[in-house]
């Protein structure tokens, strides 16, 4: 795996964290112990990583890739399954907010990284949003993955969630199935849109109907 702590370090002073280098530093430390936390299965390290790789190689289209960069590392900083609704992106973005203000980041690059990570909650992104969209599209990367890959992914998330009922979880992950088939598009980078749509879009369709049986 990449060496993250390096990446953190290097996006904080992209933002313009003024801060000493040991308080960058602490700060890259407990999000990373955030991100291995023991009752993660899937949005783990490894998902941060992979996130933040696809925005390495996609910066180009962003606008400020160091504060998509940031809020990679904060759009799933905070992650309790028994919260409802939006309530984890809303903490995230928040510990964002606390987070960079310690560090120095100017207000204005703040702002930014906590809308970012609030659009995490739905990945609906308005047209000329090329900060969200890169965002986005990498967050939704794993829907596009070969079928054994995905089907991994989808038994990691119920392991975060086991101890939901299967009927209830069967309700709720099926009702986020298809609010993700529903947007306008999955992906929004044309070049990512023409190779990962139709595979994520089969492996929603096949996730969903195995929920629904």
């Amino acid at each position: 795996m990449r060496d993250l702590a390096s990446a953190w370090r290097s996006a904080a002073r992209g933002a313009g964290a003024t801060a000493d280098d040991h308080a960058v530093d602490a700060e890259g430390s407990a999000l990373l112990a955030r991100w291995a936390e023991p009752h993660r299965h899937y949005h783990t390290l490894e998902h941060l990583a992979t996130v933040l790789s696809i925005v390495d190689e996609e910066a180009d289209r962003a606008e400020q890739p160091d504060l998509v960069r940031l809020a990679a590392w904060f759009h799933d900083a905070v992650y309790d399954p028994h919260t409802p609704g939006d309530g984890n992106e809303r903490a995230s973005a928040e510990l964002a907010v606390v987070s960079l203000v310690s560090l120095g980041v100017p207000t204005p690059a703040i702002d930014a990284v906590r809308r970012l990570v609030l659009l995490t909650a739905g990945h609906a992104v308005q047209v000329g949003d090329a900060d969200g969209a890169l965002l986005c599209d990498a967050d939704l990367a794993v829907l596009a993955s070969h079928p054994a890959a995905y089907d991994a992914y989808a038994a990691a998330v119920r392991s975060e969630y086991e101890f939901v009922p299967d009927a209830e979880f069967r309700a709720g992950r099926a009702a986020i199935l298809r609010r993700l088939l529903e947007l306008p598009a999955l992906y929004r980078d044309p070049d990512l849109a023409e190779r990962w749509t139709e595979p994520a879009r089969a492996n929603l369709i096949r996730e969903l109907g195995a929920l629904d049986h």
